[in-house]
């Protein structure tokens, strides 16, 4: 399969994975909170914010395979490449070693929040947290394996894999559930399947992709660069972290467990929200690194935008949806207790929306070895996020921690990196913003149609809430093709569409 198609099917293979997945939580998610309670539920998802700042032991390393090996694809020798592949191996060999290291460190030291935790919560939060270090210790040592098929454009397999994967994990969740292993369970599934997938992903590098590993004549000058490049990545990561966990621990510092659950269920409806535009962008960062090490300059505000537009095109879907209908929806979904996770998950959607149409302008800023100021800049957001969170979560909880992470998305990602894109990257923003403002005239008829739903039909049900949903994606989507999507989207839709029509035996002529 050539690389076009490789694209095209990596994206569509993408959102089915998504979608699979996302079905299957929206049905696997509600029986979890209940069959493991809110307490439990909230200690369970502290546990994964806290076993998340582990994942920074990668030091950013895992972001920078991509940028040498297209370097080297370019304008090395197959033997460079082994001697890369070797050089990844090790450097994540040793991290992990190291992440294992902390994170049963880390195991033994739950107790520094007793006073919001319970003994019995202590004790199981100590064992959850000691076997995701071993998950993620499997994680790091694959890691450089998986950046290969990336890097090999084989999203065929790669994106087929995650599929098995979201297929797999509630089935297995749920067998453990009602076997009566609550919290305990769900993260033993999750290294089972770490470690069945990551061996996959190993065995097809090696037989099939012939991957191979040179250790000796290893340049340590190159290391020192990977190290100098990985570095700002790795303030990148820190800085997600802390802004997408930070109000975790501070409401269970202050607050505990209960308000944790709330928060914590509002931050995995945003992290749907933002893989469905990382589903398209993921797919372009060998081609992006490709275009800078061939100097093509000229194709990347066009590439840029075209990726934007596509993203715009779903997530103003999820988005406007959400903000129309998402109170029932938490209702049905959540459940009692969970009312303000609607208010959160608006405040942490929106706020979002603009890095998550722009996301493949991270790409283009490291393959330009240029994303340094991003990384000063995500400092300065950690630093808004925790002080506001600080001064706003003890009195107002759950919300005051949104507003401090949403605030800081707009002043970073919303004001001071446009400039940066346009100023210093050479991207055209105004010609990006001019393109994106285009599809406003397309979103009055279907807001206005979502809108006078729940004012008229007031969904209470998961049938009637479901068939109001449609509508409005049916409306949504007329009105953008009519008014808001040029002949290259509509292509995307039409070309895929006329191949399965013609192999049906339908001619659209």
């Amino acid at each position: 399969m050539g690389k076009i198609n490789q694209l095209r099917a990596g994206v569509i293979l993408t959102y089915l994975s998504l979608g699979i997945g996302y079905l299957v939580s929206m049905v696997f998610t509600p029986v979890m909170i209940r069959m493991l309670g809110q307490s439990e539920y909230g200690l369970y998802t502290l546990v994964l914010s806290i076993a998340s700042y582990l994942n920074l032991l990668n030091f950013g390393f895992g972001a920078s395979y991509i940028r040498f090996y297209a370097r080297f694809k370019e304008n090395g020798t197959p033997e460079d490449i082994h001697r890369l592949n070797g050089l990844f191996l090790l450097t994540f060999a040793v991290i992990a070693a190291v992440a294992l290291a902390a994170g049963l460190i880390v195991a033994e030291n739950v107790d520094l929040l007793k006073k919001t935790l319970t003994p019995d919560e202590v004790s199981r939060a100590t064992v959850l947290i000691r076997i995701l270090a071993v998950n993620l210790a499997f994680t790091l040592v694959a890691s450089v394996f998986t950046s290969f098929i990336t890097a090999q454009e084989r999203f065929v397999f790669q994106k087929s894999v995650q599929i098995f994967k979201n297929l797999l994990s509630p089935i297995g969740m749920l067998v453990m559930l009602l076997q009566g292993y609550a919290s305990l369970g769900l993260v033993i599934v999750t290294l089972a399947l770490t470690v069945l997938t990551d061996a996959v992903n190993m065995f097809y590098c090696v037989k099939k992709l012939g991957m191979r590993f040179r250790f000796r004549g290893l340049q340590w000058s190159l290391f020192r660069e990977i190290a100098v490049f990985s570095s700002f990545i790795f303030i990148n990561i820190v800085v997600d972290q802390i802004n997408w966990n930070v109000g975790n621990l501070l409401l269970a510092a202050f607050h505990g467990t209960m308000l944790v659950s709330v928060f914590g269920l509002a931050s995995q409806l945003n992290n749907y929200y933002v893989s469905f535009s990382t589903a398209v962008s993921s797919v372009f960062v060998p081609k992006v690194n490709r275009l800078i090490a061939q100097d093509a300059k000229s194709d990347l505000t066009d590439l840029f935008t075209r990726v934007g537009r596509v993203q715009f095109l779903i997530l103003m879907l999820v988005c406007s949806g959400f903000a129309i209908f998402g109170k029932p929806f938490i209702a049905l979904w959540g459940g009692a207790g969970y009312e303000n996770a609607y208010y959160v998950a608006l405040l942490l959607i929106t706020s979002v929306t603009v890095p998550s149409i722009q996301n493949v302008g991270i790409e283009i800023q490291r393959a330009k070895n240029m994303h340094k100021f991003r990384s000063v800049v995500y400092l300065l957001m950690a630093v808004v996020n925790v002080l506001l969170g600080l001064v706003l979560c003890p009195r107002y909880g759950v919300i005051g921690c949104a507003i401090g992470t949403a605030a800081s998305l707009v002043l970073g990602n919303g004001l001071i990196m446009n400039i940066y894109y346009h100023k210093k990257i050479g991207l055209d923003m105004v010609h990006f913003w001019k393109s994106m403002l285009s599809f406003v005239p397309a979103m009055i008829a279907p807001v206005a149609v979502g809108v006078g739903l729940m004012l008229l039909v007031k969904p209470a049900g998961w049938l009637m809430l479901a068939v109001c949903v449609a509508v409005y994606a049916v409306v949504y989507g007329l009105s953008m093709w009519l008014i808001g999507m040029n002949d290259y989207e509509k292509g995307l839709v039409m070309r895929p569409l006329g191949k399965i029509l013609r192999r049906l035996g339908v001619n659209l002529k």
